[in-house]
């Protein structure tokens, strides 16, 4: 790698002095200062220093077209002259959020429904929430407040979304999570299981767990319950066989409707167009953002069947409005980059290209195995994680937490990939572009990186 240079300090004094950064150890930063990227190429991208790297988690699990198209430039920019700012209040309208809209709703799994827009996943999750009070007081029923997910779970950073996420760092001295929103196990079969526990009596204990869980809430009080069709920013958990088909039975019992969080999964991540058909799950409303616009714009969107709409649409005429919204939702420019997004996924064969080029990334993902450090392995389409252990024949996590797994990322990053730390669990997250010969690159620095990083732990005693 080469050695920064004086535009490279030049910014991370900027950069120190201005700039306060998200999901960051703030201190340690002050100390190694920020990791500077000025352009990208595919699924390629370039720090200042000029250095080249593989983008192995499509930035935040979004950059699923890669760097540079210029069919989405052009797009912006076309946009960007004719009608660069529009609104949705009030009935007003304008062409990229109707075709935006109608596509989302031909790709879905609804017969008939409606796109509310907005700008994040975390701000769709909240309107979902929001819509979720709003049938229920509509309906009648007062009492449904409360929202279950499961641990391990994310649904955004919002003040109610980061109490729907389940993960301990986004609680932390933040007084979350807030009431009425609760966690059920976690379908994580590596770290849940009980000992000699097959997968499918696993699945089995994760329904009663949900049901019991459900039954000490109180059912009556339930409004719905979020899921990802898999977990990604907690580990990449990909649910058992059966599991979704266990839980659908019990929601159905006790009349909570399931809302798909897509953010992820959607538009081809695990090789459908929706996670939800791959894993059977049955939602009434999804959340999609990332891969919408392929994260060239910020823009998300609740895709919710009429069914629910149409409660909605009838309280918004008794009240004499519906009274939600954002400044952003339905942005011309972002409509306009999405469209252009969707398009290129239908005419370049997108889920075809993930589904032939998936049996390399999951191969050469498996074979990580074989590495005495690395006690399970899981992936499907263009995602999955390794599991870093102390000990492989009892899969015995490190007593420092995220020591190995932080390790490795700085390998990788020295090697020419980016990669995400998990704690110890390193996500892999390629633009859906990637192809066979690439996925391969990526995965011999992997190797390399895990040798270097099981030299660095035997050094340290961490790893016998």
């Amino acid at each position: 790698m080469s050695r920064p240079n004086s535009l490279t300090e030049k910014l991370s004094k900027k950069d120190k002095d201005f700039l306060f950064h998200p999901n960051t150890n703030l201190i340690a930063h002050q100390d190694s200062g920020p990791f500077i990227l000025e352009k990208g190429e595919g699924i390629y991208v370039y720090d200042t220093d000029g250095n080249k790297y593989i983008e192995g988690m499509a930035g935040l699990w979004c950059n699923a077209l890669g760097h540079g198209n210029q069919e989405l430039a052009d797009a912006a920019m076309e946009q960007f002259k004719k009608f660069p700012y529009g609104n949705l209040f009030a009935s007003k309208s304008h062409e990229p959020a109707i075709e935006l809209a109608e596509k989302l709703v031909d790709l879905s799994p609804f017969d008939k429904a409606k796109v509310f827009f907005g700008s994040s996943g975390s701000d769709a999750n909240d309107t979902q929430i929001k819509l979720f009070w709003y049938i229920n007081n509509a309906l009648g029923k007062t009492k449904r407040k409360k929202f279950l997910s499961r641990v391990q779970a994310y649904h955004g950073v919002t003040l109610a979304t980061s109490s729907l996420t389940g993960l301990p760092t986004i609680h932390g001295n933040f007084d979350l999570p807030q009431n009425n929103f609760s966690h059920a196990m976690s379908p994580n079969y590596f770290i849940n299981k009980h000992d000699g526990e097959s997968e499918e009596s696993f699945v089995e204990r994760l329904g009663e767990d949900l049901e019991n869980h459900i039954i000490k809430q109180d059912p009556e009080t339930i409004a719905a319950m979020f899921a990802e069709p898999l977990m990604g920013a907690g580990g990449v958990i990909i649910p058992p066989k059966n599991y979704f088909e266990t839980i659908q039975p019990i929601l159905d019992k006790y009349e909570i409707p399931l809302i798909d969080d897509e953010v992820i999964c959607g538009f081809g991540r695990t090789g459908n167009v929706w996670g939800a058909d791959t894993f059977n799950m049955k939602p009434v409303s999804i959340t999609v953002a990332k891969a919408l616009s392929s994260s060239y714009l910020p823009i998300s969107a609740v895709i919710i069947s009429d069914d629910c709409y149409d409660i909605v649409a009838k309280k918004s005429d008794e009240l004499g409005i519906f009274g939600h919204g954002y400044t952003y939702s339905g942005h011309p420019v972002a409509c306009a980059v999405a469209v252009k997004t969707l398009e290129i996924y239908e005419r370049d064969n997108m889920l075809d290209h993930v589904n032939n080029v998936s049996p390399t990334f999951v191969e050469r993902l498996k074979k990580c195995d074989e590495f005495d450090i690395v006690g399970n392995t899981r992936g499907i389409g263009l995602i999955g994680a390794m599991e870093f252990v102390s000990e492989k024949n009892t899969n015995k996590g490190f007593d420092k937490k995220g020591v190995a797994g932080k390790i490795f990322a700085d390998h990788a990053k020295d090697n020419g990939l980016i990669v995400r730390a998990i704690g110890d669990v390193i996500a892999f997250c390629p633009p859906l572009i990637i192809k066979d010969s690439q996925i391969n690159d990526m995965f011999d620095i992997v190797e390399h990186s895990l040798k270097k990083t099981m030299d660095d732990l035997t050094a340290q005693g961490l790893l016998k």
